[in-house]
Parts: C-alpha cells; structure tokens; sequence
C-alpha cells in the first residue's frame, strides 16, 4: 500500500535517513514498517522563527495494518492512486493541410510536441530566430542598444521565457501541469523541479530545454521556421483560407494555431482589422524594483539566512488600495537576478526580469505593478496597447532615447524627489540607465497607489524600504492586454480553423499555464481531425528552415 503524507516537517540539516525516522514518529509505526519512502513535494517554511522544510512524502509500507485506524484519518494522509491518463479518442473530421502553429513559445511548442507524437506533422512559424542566434541579437542589444524588432527578449525561439527567471510555478489546478515538468526534465531540466513548490530553471538551462525540443518535433515529422513572420490571414465565409508570411510568401492553412506571445501588437491590430473578435481584459502596469539580495534572505530568513542548504529567498505582496480599488503586488520576482530591456519596438522602453539557474548575482528583482481595467480605456479592444505604447514611448524619452531606461532609488520615489545620480548603485538593467523622478513618467493614480502600498509592505518585511532600493522604469507585459475570444471546442468565435492559444491570447500567465493551453489546444485537434494528407512547406531565402539547423 502506498500513502501519502503531507505536512512532515524536515530541519534545513536533515539527513536522507532522517526522513523514515521522522515519518514513522509521525504514522506512530516503526521505521522498519517502512518498505520505501520518496519526497513528493518541498516547500520552505519560514513563517516561524524556526526556518524548515515542509515536506509531502510518498511511504511504501510492508503492510496496511501498523497504522491505527484514528491516524489513518488523518487529513494529511491520503492513499496514492495510479492515474492512468486518458486515451484520445481520434477525431474523423477531414483536414486538407497539417496545422500550422505561429509562435514557438511555450504555448506553440508544447502544442506542437503533442500534435508531432500523435502523427501531425505541425508546422511552426516564428518571427524571430531560433535560440542560437536569439541570444547573440539580445546580446547585442544589451550590450549596444541595437534593436533587432523581429528577434530579441520578446519574440524568437521559447518565446519571453527564454529570456526570464524561467518560473515553472502555476496556480491551475490542471493534471496537465505534471506533463509539462517531466517534460522540461526529459529534455534537460533538473529533476528535482518535479517536487519543489517553487520550481525555476533558469535562462541557461531553459535555452537548452526549447532547442532540445524543437529537435524532437523535427524528428517525429514536424517543422519549424524562423525569420518567419504572420503578416496577413486570408479567410474566406467564416473560414481560414492561407496565410502570408513576410508580406510575400502564402502557405495555405486549413487549421492554424495563434500562439504569439503577448507581445504580438501587430499580430492584435491585424485581427482587430478583420474583424476577429477580441476583447480587453485588465492586467498591470509598473516598475522593476532591485534589493540586495542578502537583505531579502536576511528578512525572510532571519537567523537561517546565509545557510547553505536554503535558496536565496524570495516574496510575494500583494496590497489593495481602498481609496481606488486598485490592487498593488510584485510579480515574476527573480531572487539573484537581473534587470534587463524587453523591448520589441523601436522607440519604447520595456525592463523585464531574468536570472540564471544559479541565482547568484547578489541582487533581487521584482516587478512592482498596479492593475489597470479596461474602464481605464473606455473598454476598447486595443485601448491597453495604446496604454502600454504611451508609457513604454515615454520612457524611451525620459531615459534618453538610447534605450536607456530612467530608474529612481525608492526612497526618493517615496519622497516625491527626483533621483540625481546612480553612480555606485545596484540597478543591473541592460543597456543602460538615467536618473529621473518617476512620478512624471506613471500615471498619477498609479503611482499613488504604488507609494502607499511600498509603505504599506514595509511595515510587514521591515527593511523592504531601504537606501539602496531601485526602481527601474518601465514593465507593462505583466500579461495580455485582451483576449481572442474563442469557444468551449478552444476554436475562435470568429474564424472556423483559428485557435488562439496561450498567454498572447489571454488564456495563461505564465510558462507552465501557458504550455498547458497549448496541450488543451493539440488535445482538441486531435480528437477532432484525421490526420492531414501534406505538408505545406516554404521556399524563400529570408526564412530560415528548422531542419537546416540540426
């Protein structure tokens, strides 16, 4: 019989072999009972003065009877079940052309996987380069201020993700989740992301992981190219004809899968312009906020601080105003990170979060965001673009119109005054930085709320408010700002054979959410078509061929 028991409680120096002692104190049995045991899942507490790991663990007994009945019933304990997942039914609805995904985000290429293992033979297009040669423009970027806007921290091979603290954290409750983390494992990542609470894996492991599957998806008939991008959808009564591709190359499509990141305002506005129905939804908008990091070890760790067995730590805060209704809260934190530019537009201003699976850079980052809601845009559907191009244009020009992006020590921020210089300060953000007094950069309502929900949190976390604390100017891709509307078959409202999928088109926040829409949508497909008689492939000398990488 195997059970599973929640809430054990390991101290940060535990041993392998404490883990049966203190599992059989908790059954009231003998460790001798115990046939195996395995960590299902690990969190840190640090609630208490006391920091330890919170532990569910997987026990194998040599038999059911040691446990009393009135411990079996405890709450934390629960039998293990064997979930067998549930075949596909394959649907028999005909299909003239494979699929063809846009976007090699987590959305796009997870739905490609799963339509690659079932026989599709997908085909993926992305405007931006695949991860090789993505790094090297991003690179260049951060180093020159040279803006590549098809290729760079947006747009290219993984999607935003590649370029981030690479978070594999969700809060759906979804048994496609545990898909999505093996997954990432099979293709490089650390195991132990399948039991911490808080897995990440880091801009340098998740690189790997895309090209690894990319490689996959080539191998079982798909095929990817990059350089590549939507630039028209020709439909005709209701119903998807072809594509164009750069303005001049036509592929035609019977079934095509909209995966293109919340970023893709080109992409928005060309839906918008055939009448497709979107829909604007709120998200939030904000700064990157940087502290030592041993200063957020130190606050959420205490005396544990510095022990080596614990990750650098991070937070979570979240404040709502009553003066306003907003809602104030940190988002996509990156303990031991980095600040870095996410623009994908010439002219504009994007900071984002990244950090490397080692989180050792010394300093914490996180986005600090108000909500803003369509009624901020008199609920039109491309109303939050607008909002996003104002702020993110405004802080291209208060940074200097190099990229440079303007940052403000919080302290000044909090006292209405104008930061003078950042000489010797912790910022890392890339390219560059100008001192500037971020009150006439965000909406005045915005930053009211920002100010008093700081002061607010520091009297939860003191010392969150501290000298060298440093805001970073400006984040707005928190999330989508609307959503492609689609129906409960995940097919658009508008369009039969377009399906929006993934964060762009507002049905995820985030790798792992986003990853999962792309399954529903492969599931979907599968269970309703037969497989596809061709492949349309693309012949043009400015877009680069998948298979030609390998």
């Amino acid at each position: 019989m195997k059970l599973r028991v929640r809430d054990i409680r390991l101290p940060l120096d535990y041993q392998s072999s404490d883990v049966k002692e203190i599992l059989a104190s908790k059954l009231k049995i003998k460790p001798k009972d115990i046939k195996s045991c395995t960590l299902h899942k690990k969190s840190i507490d640090a609630r208490r003065k006391t920091v330890y790991f919170n532990c569910t663990v997987d026990v194998e007994l040599l038999s059911e009877f040691p446990i009393a009945p009135e411990i079996r019933a405890l709450p934390e304990i629960t039998e293990v079940e064997e979930k067998k997942p549930v075949p596909i039914q394959p649907g028999d609805r005909p299909m003239s052309y494979a699929p063809i995904i846009v976007g090699a985000g987590p959305a796009g290429l997870f739905c490609a996987l799963m339509l690659a293992r079932k026989g599709f033979s997908p085909v993926v297009i992305e405007r931006g380069q695949d991860v090789d040669r993505r790094i090297k423009s991003v690179d260049r970027f951060w180093q020159d201020g040279v803006l590549d806007e098809e290729s760079n921290t947006q747009y290219g091979e993984g999607g935003a993700g590649t370029f981030s603290d690479g978070k594999l954290t969700t809060r759906i409750g979804d048994s496609r989740v545990e898909y999505v983390l093996k997954t990432f494992v099979e293709y490089g990542a650390d195991e132990e992301i399948l039991i911490l609470k808080k897995p990440h894996v880091g801009t340098d492991v998740i690189r790997n992981v895309v090209k690894q599957i990319r490689q996959e998806i080539i191998r079982l008939g798909g095929e990817f190219y990059f350089d590549a991008c939507l630039t028209d959808i020709h439909v005709n009564k209701g119903t998807i004809k072809s594509i164009i591709i750069n303005n001049e190359v036509e592929l035609p499509c019977s079934l095509l899968v909209l995966a293109v990141g919340n970023s893709a305002r080109d992409v928005y506005r060309l839906l918008h312009q055939k009448s497709i129905s979107l829909i604007p939804k709120a998200f939030a908008v904000g700064v990157r906020v940087e502290h030592p990091q041993a200063l957020i070890d130190q606050i959420q760790y205490g005396a544990s601080a510095g022990n080596p067995r614990l990750p650098v730590a991070d937070y979570h805060l979240t404040y709502q105003d009553r003066i306003t209704g907003r809602s104030l809260y940190t988002f996509c934190m990156c303990p031991g990170g980095y600040v870095v530019g996410g623009a994908s537009n010439k002219g504009q201003v994007v900071t984002n979060g990244m950090s490397y699976f080692s989180r050792d850079s010394g300093t914490a980052n996180s986005a600090l965001v108000v909500t803003v809601s369509p009624t901020d845009w008199d609920n039109e559907p491309l109303g939050g673009i607008k909002l996003q191009e104002q702020l993110e244009q405004h802080a291209f020009e208060m940074g200097g119109s190099n990229y440079h992006a303007p940052a403000q020590y919080m302290q000044d921020f909090l006292d209405y005054r104008p930061t003078e210089s950042l000489e010797g300060s912790l910022a890392t953000y890339k390219p560059g930085l100008t001192p500037a007094n971020l009150w006439k950069l965000l909406p005045r309502e915005v930053a009211e709320v920002m100010r008093r929900g700081i002061l607010s949190w520091d009297k939860r976390l003191h010392g969150f408010v501290c000298e060298k604390a440093v805001m970073t100017a400006v984040e707005t891709r928190t999330s989508a700002p609307l959503r492609i509307e689609r129906e409960s078959s995940m097919c658009s409202v508008s369009v039969e054979g377009l399906y929006p999928c993934g964060e762009g088109a507002g049905y995820a926040g985030g790798i792992v959410s986003a990853a999962v829409d792309g399954l529903k949508v492969a599931e979907t497909i599968v269970g309703s078509f037969r497989n596809p008689g061709s492949r349309p492939e693309i012949q043009s000398a400015k877009i680069t061929r998948g298979s030609d990488l390998e």
